[in-house]
């Protein structure tokens, strides 16, 4: 299958609202967890999910931490300009780099109601803190604004947003964030800000998992995706060719790299927890398949596109393309590679890493849902089935499955 024939509407479902969670429940672990294994479906809860991974697998995690990214400026008419903070502008090497920013910043924004922006700047005063954060617009994009950000002190943008920012709740959960979902619209293990939406697969794991981790020897390690908004960018063309898939910033380090070349060597079993782990890890491989193509690549031009997984010879094996980004990364000086992905995984996708994915329900027509259908094929549709009809919450806060490839990976 080419996935740029793929029709959407082959890939929808109806998801009543009352189907959608609001709220996470009061403990992460006690989510339902679909079980999907050589064909099969059974159901347990997330505190169990141990039982069913295999001793010795690798568990990877995504560990980005979600920002406060909604600021809300007050104007002297009483109304509200509020500037959504996605991503740095390209001023700055990564995300990282420009969370660090001192003094000032210039990020790419959505804007709500920029037509009632008519003032030259906007202020956000917070005198007990000796902060005044000045919003003024540089450029209208085709998608966004850049925005000027000011604030004047040592404080960093990061710091700026914990304190005067707004978590950024999903779109389809239809209620004001609270102070509560500043922790539970966070994965326990959260470290590496730069996300303005949670990897939310991993919302449901707990520390009395990883101690069953441990006594069952199975082992885990951390890529970092941050998740932009795209993520929630439904697939609104006909077909998977009209459609943009949204970019995202990787950042993975050698020793994770080399793990993950043992683990494969080996025949470990690997698991994504969510879809942004799982595009991050399948992207490794394209990246280390270019650099051994092209070994004269400049680190600025890693970025993994939209089709280079249907695009790009895919016979190396999965270990020698590891080996190659590997020896890219040491012969250039680096401890990690940074860079984006635009990685587009759909039914047709030759897997390269990841073996089985734990995930929550996804949107319809979304590029999450093909996902899924890429690893399990049209099974994805009894997945859902009954799901919707054993009372599983769905989305970000709701329930989850754990899944296993329908057919091995070319490793």
């Amino acid at each position: 299958m080419n996935p740029r024939d793929i029709r959407i509407a082959d890939y929808t479902y109806v998801l009543p609202d009352d189907r959608i969670a609001k709220y996470p429940l009061p403990d992460r672990d006690l989510s339902k967890l679909l079980l999907y294994k050589d064909g099969s479906i059974s159901e347990d809860i997330y505190r169990n999910i141990a039982e069913y991974i295999p001793a010795d697998s690798l568990v990877i995690f995504n560990d980005t931490k979600v920002v406060h990214a909604r600021l809300l400026f007050p104007k002297d008419t009483g109304s509200v300009i509020e500037v959504f903070c996605l991503e740095p502008d390209e001023r700055y090497a990564d995300i990282t780099t420009g969370m660090m920013q001192t003094h000032e910043v210039y990020w790419k924004c959505l804007v709500g109601k920029a037509d009632k922006w008519k003032e030259k700047e906007l202020y956000l005063r917070y005198p007990e803190h000796g902060i005044t954060i000045t919003a003024s617009i540089v450029e209208k994009l085709s998608d966004c604004y850049v925005i000027q950000l000011r604030w004047g002190t040592e404080a960093t943008f990061a710091e700026i947003l914990y304190l005067a920012g707004a978590v950024p709740l999903p779109p389809y959960i239809k209620r004001k964030a609270d102070k509560a979902d500043s922790d539970t619209y966070q994965t326990i293990y959260s470290k590496v800000e730069g996300s303005v939406a949670a990897p939310t697969a991993g919302l449901h794991f707990t520390e009395r998992i990883f101690d069953d981790f441990r006594a069952k020897s199975i082992h885990w390690d951390f890529v970092t995706l941050h998740v932009g908004a795209g993520t929630f960018k439904p697939v609104k063309a006909d077909v998977i060719a009209d459609h943009q898939m949204h970019a995202e910033w990787l950042d993975v380090p050698v020793a994770l790299i080399k793990k993950l070349r043992d683990a494969i060597a080996t025949g470990r079993n690997i698991v994504a927890v969510g879809t942004t782990a799982t595009r991050t890890l399948e992207s490794l491989y394209w990246i280390g398949a270019k650099v051994h193509t092209k070994p004269d690549t400049a680190t600025s031009q890693l970025a993994i596109q939209q089709w280079d997984a249907y695009e790009t010879d895919g016979s190396l094996a999965t270990t020698a393309a590891l080996d190659a980004l590997l020896s890219y990364l040491h012969r250039h000086g680096l401890d990690r590679v940074i860079t984006r992905t635009q990685l587009l995984i759909a039914p047709g996708y030759q897997w390269r890493v990841v073996r089985e994915l734990a995930t929550n329900f996804h949107q319809p027509d979304s590029t999450l849902l093909l996902l899924v259908a890429g690893l399990i094929g049209d099974d994805w549709k009894r997945i859902y089935d009954h799901a919707l009809a054993h009372d599983f919450r769905f989305l970000s806060y709701g329930d989850g499955c754990y899944l296993r490839a329908s057919s091995p990976q070319k490793r």
